[in-house]
């Protein structure tokens, strides 16, 4: 038997189902209101971009191929305003590039069609839990990781430049917190992919350097000549150490 969320974790706003197949979005439906979270389906990607940003969800479920506007535009739109809510892709078995491109698109995860409904459930409740950890005010309280300017909240999921708070999509901030709990030590790309994203992402470490780039773009002040993530030439990256700076 499938375990519901407890009250104390099931999410107040709703969960968006983007899916244009309309017996598999209701089956999604079925299942998300079994575990007591709320539902809005939406089968046109037009339509779904207009109510993700017209309204407050947990969380996105998206499906790539959708009419009206694909769910790479819709993911990198919403990316470009909101990087906390979680969005999980549903990509074609056969299509290899829809997981790296969701992924440098801003996804959190992706389901590779046909999946399992348990498999399903197991992704949205671990992307629940995270953006939950995110929002709790009783992790305000958390000491932070300081590095020079650069001030990293774990609990709270929040970083701070100097008197400027930055805005991390989820895959970011976890990149950034294993380098500053691990100052010094080099990572092959291999392992940032295994550690951040996860066995299921082997061989996708271009998706790596997209978001080392990305990421040295909010909290570098020349991402050309890093201060804080350094390229290691011919194995991967490493975090600056403390009397570096």
């Amino acid at each position: 038997m499938e375990l519901k969320l407890t009250p104390m974790q099931a999410p107040t706003e709703p969960i968006l189902i983007v899916e244009d197949d309309k017996d598999l979005s209701e089956l999604i439906r079925i299942q998300l209101s079994d575990l007591e979270i709320k539902v809005d389906q939406s089968y046109n990607g037009t339509e779904a971009f207009n109510m993700a940003s017209d309204n407050n969800y947990a969380m996105i479920i998206l499906d790539v191929m959708l009419p009206g506007m694909d769910g790479f535009e819709i993911c990198r739109k919403i990316r470009s305003k909101d990087s906390k809510t979680p969005i999980l892709m549903l990509t074609a078995k056969a299509e290899e590039i829809d997981k790296i491109m969701g992924l440098e698109f801003g996804a959190d995860d992706y389901l590779t069609k046909p999946f399992s409904i348990r498999e399903l459930t197991a992704r949205v409740k671990a992307l629940l839990r995270r953006s939950q950890t995110s929002d709790d005010p009783q992790n305000a309280a958390q000491e932070s990781i300081e590095f020079g300017d650069l001030y990293i909240y774990p609990n709270k999921r929040m970083i701070s430049l100097g008197d400027e708070q930055l805005e991390l999509t989820s895959k970011e901030f976890d990149l950034l917190l294993l380098f500053a709990n691990n100052p010094g030590r080099a990572y092959s790309r291999q392992q940032l992919l295994d550690v951040v994203w996860g066995y299921q992402y082997n061989g996708y470490s271009h998706t790596v350097n997209s978001h080392i780039n990305r990421l040295r773009s909010k909290i570098e002040k020349d991402p050309s000549n890093p201060k804080y993530i350094q390229t290691v030439w011919g194995i991967g990256y490493r975090f600056t150490e403390l009397e570096e700076i």
